[in-house]
């Protein structure tokens, strides 16, 4: 048996296999760290076994996925406009991860001579975004202007539509009833409406629209309802979504706002600018021109500046978080509102500078802010920005030096081998066809720390860079953030009592203690490399094994995600309180494996969150 893995010296093992029997070959090695931080993360295998007798031989290919227990990480980031010499004191964590003496990461300077361009911070945070239900699968997709992960997802809707037309955010069971969401539905037409107008490969079909407008228009007129846990009132603020994301597309008349209590003074802003856009769009609205004059008053006396920052003077209240808004997606939301509009012209440039310093590194804090966000300002750097850049941009972090020269960076063609997909990156979004290449630059830490990092650019033009700090930090206590986990593991099978062996199946225990009522909350709990999860009723499951698991609270989950890495279970709804939940995991190789932490996260209110971390597990081979 000769094996070839990739970074992997591996020694041939000659195997006696008598007729009609098998025999298990196997090799013990240290997975390879440094694979475990590129985009691939994986270890490539080929074994190939050849008869000594007869000379047959057969080979067998395999990809093996590598995924750090600490992987590099953002620590801070910042998106600047290159106007002169700009320069930062910087220093990784004292407590990042080091490898022989150096701490692992660098800063990752990626540079786009204009908005439109995309944004590599907003990028990278898409692409290493974990969960998957169709509202994060539609941002995701649009958000990396991936036209061939949007074409899958956009087969996949009518697979998420209820009888009644409206998308759920994962596929309904059978015998669940008509429960598909009015807001994921107003989202996912207004969304992919605004990236059409920029590139019309994310339009929706009209196969798939036409349901989802039939849906919201029965929503609006009543002839449909839809009754979710919600902390206040909010159905007028629903029905004006809809009816905002209607008008889009011309469905929308007057008479949808029946209704509706017309008081624009005390909606969040959400509803505010959704109804500046209705009444932009919807020309038979009784006092149109009165009542855009009023809604825009109350836009604008609700604008406040912190420094460079923009904010609402609601900012607080504004946090409707079960409807999937926040500050980020107002703010992005009103600049393309008001995007075309000779009032707000001089305006335009403090509100995108005043929105990208809203940014947390590199990026807004939920899928649906990074999405209205990107396209906000993709589209006014395409009506605001016009100067070519040109020239060398140089950067300099104490005896490392790199450079971009604006004469070599291209756009990646389909064609090209880097725009292929899964192709390898040192860290975030994977290169795709319409994306510049040649334009990123990469500084290792120094082993002096702190240093400073100097960027210069000689040309024309002004670029925009995106500074990204890179560490792996290791979680070494629990951090609770409105949210408490806690884990535990009781053996079912175990052959060898106190030690874990292979073949061995285990009861894992999740307790979560959420401080406040929440929606869209999900769990994620990774298993040992090889494990299975037991319970999804596929081949080699076991039934047996996995009765007894139990569930305590308030709380069901909407979906389960059993994959290689880790358990996950998205709640629609978790109550203030304790939850636990089981699931149950089968141990199928030998090593010491190390964990990522167990989290708990609120997916539209990610501020709130909780970690606790795990100690390595040690599998030994059965006697």
């Amino acid at each position: 048996m000769t094996p070839r893995a990739t970074l992997l010296e591996l020694p041939i093992q000659n195997v006696e296999i008598p007729a009609g029997e098998a025999r298990e070959v196997a090799w013990n090695v240290t997975a390879p760290a440094q694979l475990a931080f590129t985009r691939a993360e994986a270890l490539l295998w080929e074994v190939e076994a050849k008869d000594s007798v007869s000379g047959a031989r057969d080979a067998l290919k395999a990809h093996q996925r590598l995924i750090p227990a600490v992987p590099l990480t953002v620590q801070q980031a910042t998106l600047v406009q290159i106007d002169g010499p700009f320069s930062l004191p910087v220093a990784p964590p004292a407590d990042g991860l080091a490898t022989n003496g150096t701490i692992r990461g660098g800063l990752k300077l990626a540079l786009q001579p204009k908005l439109a361009e995309g944004l590599p911070g907003v990028r990278d945070w898409f692409a290493r975004y974990p969960f998957a239900c169709l509202e994060q699968k539609t941002s995701k997709s649009i958000g990396l202007r991936d036209g061939k992960l949007w074409q899958g997802v956009l087969a996949q809707i009518p697979t998420y539509l209820d009888a009644d037309g409206l998308a759920s955010y994962f596929p309904p069971r059978e015998g669940e009833g008509a429960r598909g969401s009015d807001i994921l539905t107003a989202y996912l037409l207004a969304a992919t409406h605004e990236a059409a107008s920029l590139n019309p490969a994310f339009a929706l079909s009209d196969e798939v629209r036409a349901p989802m407008e039939r849906g919201l228009t029965a929503f609006v007129e009543g002839r449909i309802q839809r009754n979710f846990w919600s902390p206040q009132k909010d159905l007028d603020v629903r029905k004006l979504a809809a009816i905002e994301a209607l008008s889009r597309y011309g469905k929308a008349q007057g008479r949808l706002l029946g209704s509706l209590t017309l008081a624009p003074n005390q909606w969040p802003t959400s509803a505010v600018i959704d109804w500046i856009n209705i009444l932009k769009r919807v020309s038979d609205v009784p006092q149109r021109e009165q009542r855009l004059a009023e809604a825009t008053q109350i836009l604008k006396s609700r604008l406040s500046w912190q420094g460079t920052k923009v904010t609402f003077s609601t900012e607080q209240s504004d946090h409707w978080w079960w409807l999937m808004t926040n500050g980020d997606v107002n703010t992005a939301r009103l600049m393309l509102a008001v995007m075309d509009d000779p009032a707000w012209k001089d305006d335009m440039g403090r509100l995108a500078n005043g929105f990208i310093a809203r940014q947390q590194r590199g990026a807004w804090h939920t899928t649906t802010a990074n999405l209205w966000g990107g396209l906000a300002l993709e589209k006014f750097s395409a009506k605001f920005e016009a100067t070519p850049v040109a020239g060398v941009t140089r950067a300099t972090l104490a005896a490392a030096t790199a450079s971009v020269d604006w004469a070599k960076v291209e756009r990646i063609k389909t064609t090209d081998a880097s725009g292929a997909p899964n192709q390898t990156t040192a860290f975030g979004a994977p290169a795709s066809p319409g994306t510049l290449r040649g334009n990123t630059m990469w500084l290792p830490w120094g082993k002096t720390p702190p240093e400073t990092l100097s960027v210069t650019h000689q040309g024309t033009g002004k670029p925009w860079l995106t500074l990204q700090s890179l560490a792996a930090v290791e979680l070494k206590a629990p951090f609770n953030a409105g949210y408490q986990i806690t884990r535990s593991v009781t053996p079912v099978e175990q052959a060898v009592p106190g030690k874990l062996t292979r073949g061995d199946v285990l009861r894992v225990t999740l307790e979560v203690n959420a401080s406040a009522d929440m929606t869209w909350v999900v769990i994620t709990d990774p298993v040992p490399g090889g494990a299975t999860i037991l319970g999804s009723g596929l081949g080699r499951d076991s039934q047996i094994a996995t009765q007894g698991e139990k569930r305590e609270g308030w709380a069901w989950p909407a979906f389960e995600e059993r994959s290689f890495e880790a358990f996950r279970s998205y709640y629609e709804v978790l109550p203030k309180g304790v939850v636990k939940m089981q699931y149950t995991v089968r141990l199928n190789n030998v090593g010491d494996f190390a964990l990522p932490p167990t989290r708990v996260e609120a997916m539209y209110a990610p501020e709130m969150f909780g970690e606790a971390p795990n100690a390595r597990v040690k599998v030994e081979a059965a006697k």
